[in-house]
């Protein structure tokens, strides 16, 4: 046989394709098209099977239903409320010391020393001074301070306290207390940096002593 003649008879032998398409679409064993999806009471859609397939409905993703559960939306809101709960009281803090106004400078004269014993206390002070005793003349001073201070207020002044401490203290006025620690750093020197006061210590020191108990500053 010629390969011109096989040529022939293969394509009288090879099957009819639109013959063998038409008998695939009559078979009714094979499905080509899905049933439209059924609605449930819920109005959650699911996906019939064929009939007879025995197959159980599939649901169909809702894309609403897709989000986070309700306890973590919850705890998302939660969260955001705490947040918004945390900027309002920072928000009101910060106006509320904006507008806050400064304290008044404690002025209360009940802190002052009395007159006459102060001015007791300055002369026996002046005649340490006289005899050259600085040192001794301005601890004088200082412990007095210190005695005067405690018996008008006993509850701030501490054993443990130092005179530094003491003239640290807010609840002295500002122009006394700076007064008496003038007084308190003129004794430390003497004590502790071994440098002997001199005439021009003590007069500051005496100076010191007078606006500490006699200024005007301390109010009334």
């Amino acid at each position: 046989m010629s390969v011109g003649s096989q040529s022939v008879e293969e394509a009288d032998a090879a099957p009819d394709f639109a013959e063998v398409h038409n008998q695939l679409l009559a078979d009714r064993s094979i499905q080509f098209d899905l049933p439209p999806a059924t609605i449930l009471p819920t109005g959650q859609p699911q996906y019939a099977p064929p009939p007879g397939s025995g197959a159980a409905p599939l649901p169909i993703a809702d894309p609403a239903a897709a989000g986070a559960s309700p306890a973590i939306q919850i705890l998302l809101w939660g969260l955001l409320a705490v947040l918004v709960l945390v900027v309002l009281y920072w928000v009101a803090k910060t106006v509320k010391d904006r507008r806050r106004a400064p304290e008044p400078e404690q002025t209360d004269s009940s802190w002052r020393p009395e007159a006459a014993p102060a001015l007791m206390l300055l002369g026996e002070a002046d005649a340490l001074a006289a005899a050259g005793r600085y040192g001794e003349a301005a601890r004088l001073i200082l412990h007095r301070s210190i005695e005067d201070i405690q018996a008008r207020r006993p509850s701030v002044v501490r054993p443990a306290l130092t005179s530094r401490d003491i003239a640290a203290l807010p609840a002295l006025p500002g122009p006394p207390r700076a007064a008496f620690a003038r007084i308190a750093m003129l004794v430390e020197r003497s004590l502790f940096a071994q440098a002997p006061l001199a005439a021009a210590d003590w007069r500051d020191c005496r100076a010191a002593y007078e606006e500490f108990a006699f200024a005007e500053s301390w109010g009334g």
